[in-house]
Parts: C-alpha cells; structure tokens; sequence
C-alpha cells in the first residue's frame, strides 16, 4: 500500500512526502560524515518500505516515522548517524515543550533554555500576559531601536539595522540583556552602574532613592561605603554617635529584596569598603551569617602599600574617614588572614586593586576611580554607567582540514559591535539626570567576549595551557586594537567623548577617540545561554550536566564542542553522556580518548593559578577590568585562597574573587537528584540561569 498521509502531533493530517525521510536522514549523516546522498535515499527506501508493510490500515504518525528512521540507521551500519538523529529529536521534542508552554514560534533555531529564558523574560506580552513577539522580532525590535540612532549622525538606519540584526540571529554577538529594553519605551538598556555614598544622611537615602531607580530600569550597582564614618563616630548635629556603613548597607539591601530588577529578578549590589576604613573588620565577616547582605557582593578595595605590607605581615593605620586623623593600627598580614578565611567560608570578600585601576584610568582627570559594578569587572566614576555586549568566539573557528579562527570575519563583528554600543548610549534611556550626564561625558562602552571554553575545546587546547595563555593575548590584543580604530573612526565622525581633553587617550597623541574605554569582560550569564555558548572567559563547569527549566522539567546538557568531537571520534552515546553528566567530569571515562580528556578539563580541575594566569592573559589588552571567578573544590584551604589573591595582585589584575564549592548552604549549582530523567540518579544539576562567572548569582546580566 502506497502510503498518502501522516498523522501531524497536533492530529492533523499531512501529505506523505519521502523527501522529507530523505532530507532528514541527510541531515543526520552529514555531521558524522559517514554517508552521502545516494546512501541517505537507500536508507529513505528501506524506511518508506518497512512503513508501507507495517502501516496498511492507518496512516503513521511523526513519532512512529522516526522511530522506524533511528531502527533502520543504526541497521544499515550508521550508529553515528542514528544516536545524532536520537539527540536531534531529543532537542526537539524539548524545544516544542517550551514552544506550547510559551506559545511562541522560533525559526532561529536557539536551543531549548534560550527559549525558555527568552520567553520567562524578554518576550513582550500583552496585558493579559501572552507572549506577543518571536526571538527573531524581539531581536529585530533591538536593532531597530539601536540603528535609528545612525540618522542623527546622518547614517543610513535601515542598513545599519540589518547589520545589527544578521550578527545577532547569528549569535555572533549579543548586547548585555538591559539592551533587550530597546524599542519599547520603558528600563534602561545599561548593566551596570556605580553611585556615590557621601557622609550625610541626605546623600545615604538621595543614593538608596537612585538605586531603586536603577535596579527598578533592570540594572546593579556598585558603591564605596568608605566615606561613612565608623560605628560609633561622633555626629555633631545630633550629638550621637554614628551607626557605621555596615547598618547602611542593610538598609539597601532590604530595600533591594523588595524590588525586581525590571520588573524581572532582584537587583545586584557590590559593595566596597577600604583596608583602612575603621569598620573593615566588621566589614570582612559580615557575610558569614548568611542572612545578611544577600543582594551584595563584597569587596575589599587595597593599595599596593597594604599588599606589601600584608606579604611582610607590617602594620599599617586605620584611619577616620571624616576627620582623617590616625585611629589604630592593625596587622595587614592578619587583615589579609581574615579576608581569605572569609573568602573560604562565603565566596566573600573579594579583593579591589586601587593602584592598577587608577594607574590605567582613562579618565584619570576626574579624579580617582573607587567602586565597581557588581561583578567588579567595571571600575566606574560616580553615577556612570556602562553599555556592554560580548562576542561569541566559538563562532569564529571552523576547520577546514586544521581548526582555525576567522580573523576577518571577528573584525567585521567587532566593528559592529562597537557601532552598536556607541549607538546604545544614545538611544538609552536613564534612570536619573546625574547618569545621563556622566555617562555621555565619558561614553564608556565594554566590548567584551563569551565563548572561551568552546574556542579552545574547538582547537584543541587544554585550558591550562601556555598554548592558550598566547591566544588569549592574541585574541583579546586583536579585539582591542580593532576595538579603538572603530572608535577612532567614530570619534572622526561623530566627535570624541566630551571628556577626552585631557584624558589618558589625548595624552598618547590619539587623533579622536569616542569611547573612553571600549573593552571589557564581563560575566555573560543569560546572553550565554542565548547565545548556545560558554560564559565569558571561564573553562566549562561540566561537559554535561542537568539543567532546571520549567516546572520541574529537567534538561540534559552537553558541550556543543564535545558533542561534535564524540560524534567525529566515534565515541558518543546518549548513556556516556549521562555518565559524564553524573560528575561533569570525563577524567575517569576511560572509553574517552586520553587526548580528549586533556583537552576537555572543567573549572575545578584546573589548578587555581591557571585561572589568574588567564584572566592576566585577558587584562593585559583591555581597557576596563575582567569578570572572572576562580572556582574552586571544597577542599581548597584559606591559605589556598591567599596565594590566589597575592598571585592576582602580581599580575596586574584589576580585580579578583573566588568561590568555593560547597560554601554555601544553597547554591546555583551542586550534584543532586535527577527527578525526570530516569533511569538517571545523581548529577550535576544547575538553576535555569547559572553561569559560571557569577555562581553566587547575585549577577545583573
């Protein structure tokens, strides 16, 4: 019997087509290169001859086509090909979950939690809370919105908007989340902000005021809480007595939990004190008790002069930052014996380096910079903000018989790139006049990466390698340079930054410059997964691992690169997979190649001073600072944790923090209980959003 129909999910009826068999089956051999067209229409016919015996009486429907698709691959010799269309239709099947969940439709093929992330946050909906627009016009809404900013300079917006759009969709680059705001009226299209904390009750509530603002538009804000005067300080007006930053800092961060960032998720805090401020000891345990300052990061901003000292366990002043007057002195060896014990126990402090942020300052004319944004990657005057975005560097290797990156091809998307953060200061839309005004005083923009791991994995280089600390240099060298001439040209074109006269930049003998810094890195988390990538310049935390989505459903995830060498090198299976997911491991796999296993090492088994060594890499050639976490196993030790940051201060990073597996009591990522993917029990399992550039999750990107 000549089969006429199909029976369609919805219960619909399609015409039978065998060339939709045999595309499909194409489709699935074509990545395992291990079969042409001629073999995929044998394997349709065989196929389309099993249906026609077995499907007499009723048409087949699309589950029963596919099933007969994966039997007859896997007998005709394609294992590769049948465990690739497996996978395939794994994939799927989860991202029409979603799909129906959301009801939205998707042509850009993103994977299933870019969808499901898309539509939980971006995705407009209507009053009644229907997703109302697609990935595809969510992104072209962006574009738009960004490019017509070109006819105020007397550009063309329409092509610019589609030069926008292609490397988007392409996901190629992807603007910090903020931007997603764009062409909707409402929020901000900035990550990060940095607002000043005065001593005087007017200046502490202006701020909290300004926060909620900002937190309100979807941003996170940094403070330096240093010029607070001390718990105890005497206040003449009402002949009390003080009580310190650290009260004030509860107050923000309550008034943080009862907000949403946007109307999204909590807001993000970092905030800052100095080693001499009178309360830094207060300051560095604060966060022991886990119930305090949920919404902060926290740091310790140090000069070299206490890092000197602190190796040589000298003694150093604390002093009173209203009066400036000398108060105690303390040993900075211990001070430091405190921040890394607290650093073990909590993930915090982190450690702030004045001295090489103010050495390399652009806009140093302004005065000294004392804060960051939350995940410390972006040293910011007062009330500035920062326009970011990434490039996804797995887009750019192919292989053509030897794995190699597309040199020309990164440059055209840096161009763009920066093109499309310039534009964004100007369409943005601020919370408050005081960040309107220093933000395009300055235009300070941050052209950063995401896709590091996979870069590596890709060419083959193990992340603790000398080979890849040179192409990093590489890499990061190439997108700065290509970064300033954008700039240049758009300082030609449209002018510099108002504050260029006396800048680091006028002083080096620049023609124009248009932004005051142009790259940084910064933590990825959603633009990540949007983008099908690894999260900025981290190692991959696991090769696979479980995902949480949805309510309750749970999604088996796989490195794309490890995907495709398994399929290549002939050792892939849906259950080694799930074995490598029990661990996020493939050490101990000894069915794995030994040169795969080298190549794919995860973020805890690689040795802490790799991880410094990297994020230095990366520093050396950018202008602002770098996220980068140094993620480390449980049974890493305080002492472990001092070399991490003295090793950091030596090589000139800006910044530095570390989190230790396990603490604390609840995390974004652990080994758990696999509850609906059966016959699975144990593996590593992590919430819809982790990164693992932000595991604390206290992240606004």
């Amino acid at each position: 019997m000549v089969l006429r129909f199909v029976i369609k999910r919805d219960g619909s009826k399609e015409q039978f087509l065998q060339t939709k068999i045999t595309i499909a089956i194409l489709k699935a051999l074509e990545p395992t290169k291990t079969g042409t067209l001629m073999d995929a229409e044998k394997v349709s016919q065989r196929v389309v001859s099993i249906l026609e015996k077995k499907f007499q009486r009723k048409p087949p429907n699309i589950e029963e086509i596919q099933d007969t698709i994966i039997r007859e691959l896997e007998a005709a010799g394609y294992r590769k090909a049948s465990h690739a269309y497996t996978v395939y239709r794994q994939r799927k099947s989860e991202e029409r979950e979603i799909r129906e969940k959301f009801g939205v439709s998707d042509f850009l093929k993103l994977g299933a939690n870019a969808l499901n992330v898309l539509c939980k946050r971006y995705l407009l909906r209507d009053e009644k809370g229907k997703i109302i627009e697609t990935p595809a016009q969510l992104f072209m809404r962006v574009t738009k919105a960004i490019a017509a900013v070109d006819s105020k300079y007397g550009g063309d917006s329409n092509k610019t908007a589609e030069e926008f759009y292609n490397m988007m969709a392409a996901r190629e680059f992807m603007p910090g989340s903020p931007a997603f705001n764009a062409g909707t009226g409402a929020g901000s299209l900035s990550s990060c902000f940095v607002l000043p904390v005065e001593d005087s009750l007017k200046s502490i509530f202006k701020t909290l005021g300004d926060m909620a603002l900002v937190h309100q538009s979807g941003g996170g804000t940094g403070f330096d809480f240093s010029h607070l005067r001390s718990k105890g300080g005497f206040i003449k007006t009402t002949q009390g007595v003080s009580s310190g930053p650290i009260s004030f800092m509860e107050i923000y961060d309550s008034a943080t939990n009862t907000m949403k960032a946007g109307s999204k998720r909590r807001g993000a805090n970092m905030g800052i004190m100095r080693f001499d401020h009178p309360d830094v000891m207060d300051f560095i345990v604060v966060k022991r008790d886990e119930t305090k300052l949920q919404n902060f990061n926290i740091s310790v901003s140090v000069t070299d002069e206490f890092m000197n000292k602190a190796e040589k366990r000298e003694n150093y002043w604390l002093v009173n930052p209203k009066t400036k007057e000398k108060v105690k002195e303390l040993n900075a060896g211990k001070v430091m014996d405190l921040i890394c014990e607290s650093a073990w126990m909590t993930g915090d402090p982190g450690l702030i380096f004045l001295d090489t942020i103010n050495r390399n300052n652009p806009t140093a004319h302004l005065g000294p910079i004392e804060a960051t944004n939350p995940c410390s990657e972006l040293p910011l005057h007062s009330y500035e903000s920062c326009n970011l975005g990434s490039i996804n560097l797995g887009k750019f290797v192919f292989s053509d018989g030897k794995p190699d990156i597309d040199w020309e091809r990164m440059k055209k998307v840096i161009w763009s790139g920066v093109h499309f953060l310039d534009n964004l200061i100007d369409a943005n839309k601020y919370p408050i006049p005081e960040i309107d005004k220093m933000t395009k005083a300055n235009r300070r923009i941050g052209l950063g990466v995401m896709g590091w791991a996979d870069m590596l994995f890709f060419l083959g280089i193990p992340y603790n390698s000398e080979e890849a600390l040179k192409l990093a240099e590489k890499v990061m060298k190439f997108i700065q340079e290509e970064g300033q001439k954008a700039s240049i040209e758009l300082g030609k074109k449209r002018g510099s930054f108002p504050n260029f006269k006396g800048s680091l930049w006028e002083k080096k003998g620049f023609p124009s410059m248009r932004n005051a810094t142009v790259t940084m890195v910064a933590p990825t988390g959603t633009i990540s997964i949007i983008s099908g990538c690894s999260s900025g310049i981290e190692p991959a935390f696991a090769i696979c691992f479980i995902r949480n989505v949805l309510e309750g459903t749970q999604l088996l995830e796989t490195n794309w690169v490890f995907e495709k060498t398994a399929e290549e090198k002939d050792f892939y299976s849906k259950d080694l997979m799930e074995r490598v997911a029990k661990s996020g491991s493939v050490q101990s796999i000894k069915e794995i190649p030994e040169d795969v296993r080298k190549v794919f090492i995860t973020a805890l088994e690689i040795p802490p001073e790799w991880h410094i060594k990297m994020q230095a890499a990366f520093q050396k050639y950018c202008d602002s600072g770098i996220s980068k976490t140094v993620n480390l196993p449980n049974e890493a030790t305080p002492a472990d944790i001092k070399k991490i940051y003295f090793l950091a201060w030596r090589m000139k990073c800006k910044t530095i923090c570390i989190y230790r597996y396990g603490s604390k009591s609840q995390q974004v990522l652990y080994i758990g209980e696999v509850k609906t993917r059966k016959p699975m029990k144990k593996a590593v399992i992590v919430e819809s959003e982790y990164s693992p550039d932000c595991p604390s999750g206290t992240c606004p990107t």
